[in-house]
């Protein structure tokens, strides 16, 4: 792997995500994760209080509110300094977020559809930010989604042009510094995952940070016949992950880190 490549650990604070190990109930097993996330050598720990998997629904913002608290008064209380992502894309919870802990990651699956007052908000407070190409973003209750159109042609092409409308959007918010993420799994077959990931390089033409999402996904598993939490899935998932980092890839949001292995992450839930 590359020296200069960071590793985003997933941290999953509900009982729906994909896979089991990467969900904890309760503040004792988050700190734990997030203790063997950082041993394993993590640069980032990405937290998620509501699933984006397949056919899963927004809960809302109170409930992803309830969730999230208590385990970033953790954050604060615990790992002062370890950068942070939070995985959400309602303004209102990345202000209270970071009424607690300061400065940290905004990872948004919607790249800013669903909450108009997410990009200017960010850019106000100063933090990170991470864009994901997604053509079906979760509604807001009482928000009106402003939907960013793909280019046209294949699914590369479609995705770069998602981003140079977004690339305009976020300039109009001031948000100048933004990651991309190409949003694999997200509204894309398995064969368009792997040409995308094929020629991730030609996204490299945004001169951003290219962020890679492959962990453990339909594209690691169903053309094996095998499921999420299988050895081979994670044995499939790392050289996928290879394949990102070889092609621009300079962040992996991944389960796995260092010495963690399925075994042990299932056992604590």
């Amino acid at each position: 792997m590359d020296a200069n490549l960071k590793i985003m650990g997933i941290v999953n604070i509900n009982h729906d995500s994909f896979y089991c190990g990467s969900r904890v109930s309760g503040v004792r097993q988050f700190n734990a994760r997030v203790r063997k996330l950082i041993a394993g050598g993590a640069d980032a720990i990405d937290i998620g209080a509501c699933s984006s998997r397949p056919g899963s629904e927004y809960p809302g913002v109170a409930e992803e509110w309830r969730r999230l608290e208590p385990v970033l008064r953790a954050v604060r209380r615990y790992f002062p300094g370890q950068l942070i992502s939070i995985d959400t894309f309602s303004a209102d919870i990345v202000q209270r977020a970071f009424d607690i802990i300061g400065p940290f990651m905004v990872n948004d699956i919607t790249a800013g559809q669903s909450d108009p007052e997410l990009l200017p908000l960010v850019s106000r407070l100063g933090l990170q930010y991470i864009a994901m190409h997604n053509q079906n973003p979760p509604a807001i209750e009482g928000k009106e989604i402003r939907r960013l159109s793909d280019g046209e042609g294949d699914i590369v092409a479609r995705v770069a042009g998602f981003f140079r409308n977004f690339e305009k959007r976020a300039a109009e918010a001031g948000l100048n510094d933004w990651i991309l993420d190409p949003g694999f799994g997200f509204g894309k077959d398995v064969d368009e995952n792997l040409e995308l990931l094929d020629r991730l390089d030609e996204l490299k033409v945004f001169g951003r940070e290219i962020l890679a999402g492959i962990s453990r996904k339909r594209m690691t598993y169903q053309r094996q016949g095998t499921k999420p939490e299988d050895d081979e899935t994670l044995a499939e998932t790392r050289r996928l992950q290879d394949i990102a980092v070889e092609r621009g890839a300079t962040w992996l949001r991944v389960h796995d880190v260092g010495g963690i292995t399925p075994g042990r992450a299932c056992a604590m839930n």
